[in-house]
Protein backbone atom coordinates (compact mmCIF):
# COMPACT_ATOMS: atom_id res chain seq x y z
CA UNK A 1 0.00 0.00 0.00
CA UNK A 2 1.30 3.44 -0.93
CA UNK A 3 1.67 5.80 2.05
CA UNK A 4 -0.74 8.75 2.14
CA UNK A 5 0.37 12.12 0.90
CA UNK A 6 -0.24 15.56 2.32
CA UNK A 7 -2.66 16.36 -0.47
CA UNK A 8 -5.01 13.57 0.60
CA UNK A 9 -7.71 14.19 3.18
CA UNK A 10 -7.78 12.05 6.29
CA UNK A 11 -10.89 9.98 6.81
CA UNK A 12 -11.56 9.99 10.55
CA UNK A 13 -12.79 13.07 12.44
CA UNK A 14 -10.28 15.33 14.17
CA UNK A 15 -11.87 14.55 17.56
CA UNK A 16 -13.21 11.14 18.62
CA UNK A 17 -14.82 9.84 21.79
CA UNK A 18 -14.20 6.78 23.94
CA UNK A 19 -16.51 4.63 21.79
CA UNK A 20 -14.18 5.08 18.82
CA UNK A 21 -11.54 3.03 20.65
CA UNK A 22 -13.98 0.16 21.10
CA UNK A 23 -14.87 0.31 17.40
CA UNK A 24 -11.21 0.56 16.32
CA UNK A 25 -9.25 -1.81 18.58
CA UNK A 26 -6.23 -1.64 16.26
CA UNK A 27 -5.83 2.13 16.67
CA UNK A 28 -2.47 3.14 18.10
CA UNK A 29 -2.76 5.15 21.30
CA UNK A 30 -0.24 7.95 21.81
CA UNK A 31 0.31 9.68 25.15
CA UNK A 32 1.58 13.22 24.48
CA UNK A 33 1.62 14.75 27.93
CA UNK A 34 3.89 17.78 28.21
CA UNK A 35 4.14 20.58 30.75
CA UNK A 36 5.29 24.15 30.23
CA UNK A 37 6.47 24.27 33.85
CA UNK A 38 9.09 21.60 33.18
CA UNK A 39 7.41 18.57 34.73
CA UNK A 40 8.15 15.32 32.92
CA UNK A 41 5.46 14.03 30.59
CA UNK A 42 7.32 10.75 30.37
CA UNK A 43 7.19 10.33 34.14
CA UNK A 44 3.45 10.99 34.02
CA UNK A 45 3.12 8.29 31.32
CA UNK A 46 5.15 5.81 33.36
CA UNK A 47 2.93 6.48 36.36
CA UNK A 48 -0.23 5.56 34.47
CA UNK A 49 -1.35 5.52 30.84
CA UNK A 50 -4.06 4.07 28.66
CA UNK A 51 -3.40 0.38 27.96
CA UNK A 52 -0.95 0.00 25.11
CA UNK A 53 -0.26 3.72 24.75
CA UNK A 54 3.24 4.73 23.68
CA UNK A 55 4.81 7.96 24.87
CA UNK A 56 5.49 10.59 22.21
CA UNK A 57 7.85 13.31 23.42
CA UNK A 58 6.90 16.77 22.25
CA UNK A 59 10.39 18.27 22.40
CA UNK A 60 12.24 15.52 20.53
CA UNK A 61 9.62 13.93 18.24
CA UNK A 62 7.16 16.73 17.45
CA UNK A 63 9.66 19.59 17.17
CA UNK A 64 13.06 20.36 15.75
CA UNK A 65 15.87 22.00 17.74
CA UNK A 66 14.88 25.31 19.31
CA UNK A 67 16.59 28.47 18.07
CA UNK A 68 15.72 32.18 18.29
CA UNK A 69 15.44 32.22 14.50
CA UNK A 70 13.00 29.28 14.29
CA UNK A 71 11.25 29.44 17.68
CA UNK A 72 10.93 27.10 20.64
CA UNK A 73 9.14 24.27 18.80
CA UNK A 74 9.85 24.50 15.08
CA UNK A 75 8.43 21.74 12.93
CA UNK A 76 10.61 18.64 12.93
CA UNK A 77 12.30 17.65 9.71
CA UNK A 78 10.03 15.13 7.94
CA UNK A 79 12.76 12.49 7.95
CA UNK A 80 13.37 12.86 11.69
CA UNK A 81 9.63 12.78 12.40
CA UNK A 82 9.14 9.62 10.35
CA UNK A 83 12.16 7.94 11.93
CA UNK A 84 11.00 8.70 15.46
CA UNK A 85 7.46 7.44 14.90
CA UNK A 86 8.71 4.29 13.19
CA UNK A 87 10.96 3.59 16.19
CA UNK A 88 7.92 3.97 18.47
CA UNK A 89 6.03 1.39 16.43
CA UNK A 90 3.72 3.82 14.64
CA UNK A 91 3.30 3.07 10.94
CA UNK A 92 1.99 5.50 8.35
CA UNK A 93 -0.85 3.04 7.67
CA UNK A 94 -1.97 3.15 11.32
CA UNK A 95 -4.87 5.06 12.79
CA UNK A 96 -3.54 7.11 15.70
CA UNK A 97 -5.54 8.42 18.65
CA UNK A 98 -3.60 10.85 20.82
CA UNK A 99 -4.37 12.19 24.27
CA UNK A 100 -2.94 14.15 27.18
CA UNK A 101 -4.32 15.44 30.48
CA UNK A 102 -5.02 19.01 29.31
CA UNK A 103 -7.84 18.68 26.83
CA UNK A 104 -5.52 18.06 23.90
CA UNK A 105 -3.25 21.06 24.47
CA UNK A 106 -0.10 19.10 23.56
CA UNK A 107 -1.58 15.99 21.91
CA UNK A 108 -3.13 18.24 19.29
CA UNK A 109 0.35 18.86 17.88
CA UNK A 110 0.82 15.17 17.00
CA UNK A 111 -2.68 14.91 15.57
CA UNK A 112 -2.25 18.01 13.43
CA UNK A 113 1.15 16.90 12.13
CA UNK A 114 -0.17 13.46 11.15
CA UNK A 115 -3.29 14.83 9.50
CA UNK A 116 -1.08 17.32 7.68
CA UNK A 117 0.58 14.47 5.80
CA UNK A 118 -2.55 12.39 5.29
CA UNK A 119 -2.30 9.96 8.21
CA UNK A 120 -5.53 9.18 10.05
CA UNK A 121 -5.20 10.72 13.52
CA UNK A 122 -7.56 12.18 16.08
CA UNK A 123 -7.67 13.60 19.57
CA UNK A 124 -9.36 11.52 22.26
CA UNK A 125 -12.07 13.80 23.59
CA UNK A 126 -11.57 14.26 27.32
CA UNK A 127 -8.03 12.89 27.21
CA UNK A 128 -6.87 10.43 29.82
CA UNK A 129 -9.90 11.35 31.93
CA UNK A 130 -12.18 9.77 29.30
CA UNK A 131 -10.79 6.33 30.15
CA UNK A 132 -12.88 4.51 32.73
CA UNK A 133 -10.84 1.33 33.05
CA UNK A 134 -7.54 0.60 34.79
CA UNK A 135 -4.35 2.25 33.57
CA UNK A 136 -1.10 0.54 32.64
CA UNK A 137 2.10 1.58 34.39
CA UNK A 138 5.73 1.37 33.38
CA UNK A 139 7.13 1.00 29.88
CA UNK A 140 4.97 0.12 26.90
CA UNK A 141 6.72 -0.71 23.64
CA UNK A 142 5.63 -1.69 20.14
CA UNK A 143 7.66 -3.39 17.40
CA UNK A 144 9.38 -0.97 15.03
CA UNK A 145 7.22 0.00 12.08
CA UNK A 146 7.51 1.53 8.61
CA UNK A 147 6.80 5.24 8.27
CA UNK A 148 7.73 6.95 5.01
CA UNK A 149 8.95 10.53 5.29
CA UNK A 150 6.99 13.09 3.32
CA UNK A 151 7.06 16.87 3.32
CA UNK A 152 4.69 19.04 5.30
CA UNK A 153 1.80 20.35 3.26
CA UNK A 154 2.96 23.87 2.37
CA UNK A 155 -0.65 25.01 1.88
CA UNK A 156 -1.27 24.55 5.62
CA UNK A 157 1.73 26.60 6.80
CA UNK A 158 2.18 30.34 7.25
CA UNK A 159 5.36 32.38 7.39
CA UNK A 160 6.16 35.22 9.75
CA UNK A 161 5.19 37.63 6.95
CA UNK A 162 1.86 35.84 6.52
CA UNK A 163 1.23 36.18 10.26
CA UNK A 164 1.88 39.90 10.03
CA UNK A 165 -0.40 40.51 7.05
CA UNK A 166 -3.14 37.84 6.81
CA UNK A 167 -6.74 39.04 7.06
CA UNK A 168 -7.57 36.76 10.01
CA UNK A 169 -4.73 36.05 12.45
CA UNK A 170 -5.63 34.21 15.65
CA UNK A 171 -3.53 34.11 18.83
CA UNK A 172 -4.41 30.97 20.81
CA UNK A 173 -2.58 31.95 24.02
CA UNK A 174 -4.13 32.96 27.33
CA UNK A 175 -5.48 36.47 27.45
CA UNK A 176 -2.84 37.74 29.88
CA UNK A 177 -0.05 36.76 27.51
CA UNK A 178 -1.87 38.17 24.49
CA UNK A 179 -2.41 41.47 26.29
CA UNK A 180 1.25 41.61 27.31
CA UNK A 181 0.57 41.50 31.04
CA UNK A 182 2.91 38.54 31.50
CA UNK A 183 5.37 36.52 29.44
CA UNK A 184 6.89 33.52 31.21
CA UNK A 185 9.10 32.11 28.44
CA UNK A 186 9.56 34.31 25.38
CA UNK A 187 11.81 37.38 24.85
CA UNK A 188 9.07 40.01 25.15
CA UNK A 189 5.37 40.32 25.88
CA UNK A 190 2.48 41.24 23.65
CA UNK A 191 1.02 39.95 20.39
CA UNK A 192 1.38 40.33 16.64
CA UNK A 193 -0.34 43.56 15.57
CA UNK A 194 -3.70 42.79 14.00
CA UNK A 195 -4.12 39.40 15.69
CA UNK A 196 -7.27 38.60 17.63
CA UNK A 197 -7.24 36.50 20.78
CA UNK A 198 -9.14 33.19 20.84
CA UNK A 199 -7.58 31.22 23.74
CA UNK A 200 -7.63 27.50 23.03
CA UNK A 201 -9.12 26.45 26.43
CA UNK A 202 -12.37 28.12 25.33
CA UNK A 203 -12.83 25.22 22.90
CA UNK A 204 -13.47 22.94 25.89
CA UNK A 205 -16.12 22.44 28.55
CA UNK A 206 -15.48 21.97 32.27
CA UNK A 207 -14.67 18.28 31.71
CA UNK A 208 -11.99 19.14 29.11
CA UNK A 209 -14.17 17.84 26.31
CA UNK A 210 -14.69 19.77 23.10
CA UNK A 211 -17.77 21.93 22.86
CA UNK A 212 -20.36 20.68 20.36
CA UNK A 213 -19.47 21.60 16.78
CA UNK A 214 -22.31 24.12 16.46
CA UNK A 215 -21.21 25.87 19.66
CA UNK A 216 -17.61 25.94 18.46
CA UNK A 217 -18.75 27.29 15.11
CA UNK A 218 -20.63 30.08 16.86
CA UNK A 219 -17.53 30.89 18.92
CA UNK A 220 -15.41 31.38 15.82
CA UNK A 221 -18.13 33.11 13.84
CA UNK A 222 -18.54 35.62 16.66
CA UNK A 223 -14.88 36.46 16.06
CA UNK A 224 -15.59 36.96 12.37
CA UNK A 225 -14.33 33.58 11.16
CA UNK A 226 -16.62 31.75 8.75
CA UNK A 227 -13.98 30.10 6.56
CA UNK A 228 -10.85 28.67 8.15
CA UNK A 229 -8.92 28.71 4.88
CA UNK A 230 -8.46 32.46 5.34
CA UNK A 231 -7.08 32.08 8.89
CA UNK A 232 -3.54 31.92 10.31
CA UNK A 233 -3.21 30.61 13.88
CA UNK A 234 -0.27 30.99 16.25
CA UNK A 235 0.45 30.62 19.96
CA UNK A 236 3.64 30.70 22.00
CA UNK A 237 5.56 28.10 20.00
CA UNK A 238 3.15 26.46 17.54
CA UNK A 239 1.81 23.78 19.90
CA UNK A 240 -1.50 24.92 21.41
CA UNK A 241 -2.28 26.69 18.13
CA UNK A 242 -2.89 23.18 16.80
CA UNK A 243 -5.79 22.88 19.25
CA UNK A 244 -7.52 25.81 17.57
CA UNK A 245 -6.73 24.37 14.14
CA UNK A 246 -8.41 21.09 15.10
CA UNK A 247 -11.31 22.94 16.73
CA UNK A 248 -11.92 24.89 13.52
CA UNK A 249 -12.02 21.62 11.61
CA UNK A 250 -14.25 19.99 14.25
CA UNK A 251 -16.60 22.96 13.92
CA UNK A 252 -16.93 22.35 10.19
CA UNK A 253 -15.11 25.52 9.18
CA UNK A 254 -12.30 23.82 7.27
CA UNK A 255 -8.54 23.86 7.67
CA UNK A 256 -6.58 26.95 8.69
CA UNK A 257 -2.84 27.56 8.47
CA UNK A 258 -0.32 27.21 11.29
CA UNK A 259 2.42 29.78 11.85
CA UNK A 260 4.97 27.31 13.28
CA UNK A 261 7.44 29.83 14.74
CA UNK A 262 4.61 31.62 16.55
CA UNK A 263 5.30 34.25 19.19
CA UNK A 264 8.60 32.65 20.23
CA UNK A 265 10.00 33.37 16.77
CA UNK A 266 8.29 36.71 16.27
CA UNK A 267 9.34 38.04 19.69
CA UNK A 268 12.99 37.33 18.87
CA UNK A 269 12.86 39.80 15.96
CA UNK A 270 12.64 43.60 15.92
CA UNK A 271 9.15 43.57 14.46
CA UNK A 272 6.61 45.66 16.40
CA UNK A 273 4.31 44.18 19.03
CA UNK A 274 0.87 45.23 20.22
CA UNK A 275 -0.34 45.10 23.82
CA UNK A 276 -3.74 45.35 25.45
CA UNK A 277 -7.02 43.71 24.53
CA UNK A 278 -7.32 45.31 21.07
CA UNK A 279 -5.67 43.72 18.01
CA UNK A 280 -3.59 46.85 17.45
CA UNK A 281 -2.60 48.64 14.30
CA UNK A 282 -0.33 47.01 11.77
CA UNK A 283 2.62 49.09 10.63
CA UNK A 284 2.59 50.29 7.02
CA UNK A 285 4.10 47.89 4.52
CA UNK A 286 7.56 48.45 3.05
CA UNK A 287 7.79 49.01 -0.71
CA UNK A 288 8.20 45.25 -1.11
CA UNK A 289 4.76 44.78 0.49
CA UNK A 290 6.04 43.22 3.69
CA UNK A 291 5.37 44.66 7.13
CA UNK A 292 8.37 44.77 9.45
Amino acid sequence: MEPPTGSERTVIPAVVDRRFLDEHPDAVLADVRWYLDGRSGRDAWLGGHLPGAVFVDLNTVLAGPATPEAGRHPLPEPEAFAEALAALGIADSDTVVAYDDAGGASAGRLVWLLRNIGVDAALLDGGIGAWEGPLDTGETTRPAAAFAARPWDAATLATIDDAATAFHVVDARAGARYRGETEPVDPRAGHIPGAINIPFPGNLDADQRFLPPDVLRARFEEAGIIDASAVVVYCGSGVTACHNLLALEHAGLGRARLYPGSWSQYAATTRPEATGAAPGERPPADPDGVTR
